[in-house]
């Protein structure tokens, strides 16, 4: 087989149905960002429903692991150990949402409940209420590992940590606080409010 010297093998056709082969049209990349945004709008609803579940378990979980921690301390120190809401992180502080709040304890046992052994946080919009056996926005657990309504009885309250908002349909946990240490969690449709709770039934 003789080659013309300089002359070199035909290949344009083969390049240029490489080329041809090569991306997308215009067409087939509209058609794909359609879809992506038709299946983006489809899951989003179930990713906020989603989020929103998740922050709401986190909150719970804080503040059940703080009503724990508090009892158990009580009974380790023999000392009164209080849960309250604060606005400083270091002090407690009546007043109505609980998103920020401590456990104060004396753990040095110099007659004065002024040890921080935890401080918790609800990043809005998630608002954490307490039912109306929580006075003063305060509870304390005894050395028997107990707390007490203001009357001497048992206590029997509830937190609620909740979005105002409509998904999950199960917008609010509550936190119920039974017999003055039980302590147990359920999920409720709060219709997307954010009420006080009521008391638990012990």
């Amino acid at each position: 087989m003789f080659v013309l010297q300089g002359a070199s093998p035909r290949r344009g056709p083969v390049h240029a149905r490489a080329a041809r082969a090569a991306g997308f049209t215009l067409i087939e990349l509209l058609v794909t960002v359609s879809i992506i945004g038709i299946l983006a709008a489809m899951a989003y609803p179930s990713m906020t429903s989603m989020i929103n579940a998740n922050r709401l378990a986190g909150a719970t979980n804080e503040m059940i692991a703080t009503l724990q921690l508090a009892r158990m301390e009580a009974v380790r120190l023999n000392a009164p150990v209080t849960v309250c809401r604060t606005e400083d992180g270091t002090t407690c502080k009546a007043g109505v949402l609980w998103n920020s709040w401590i456990i104060l304890a004396d753990a040095d046992r110099d007659g004065t409940v002024d040890d921080v052994l935890r401080v918790s946080n609800a990043t809005a919009p998630l608002e954490v209420n307490a039912s109306a056996a929580v006075q003063n926005s305060s509870l304390s657990f005894r050395s028997d590992g107990r707390a007490r309504a203001a009357n001497g009885s048992l206590l029997n309250a509830q937190f609620s940590v909740c979005l105002p908002v409509t998904k999950p349909v199960d917008n609010e946990r509550l936190i119920s606080i039974g017999a003055g240490s039980r302590v147990s969690s359920s999920s409720s449709n709060a219709a997307g409010k954010c009420l006080a709770p009521g008391d638990s039934k012990g």
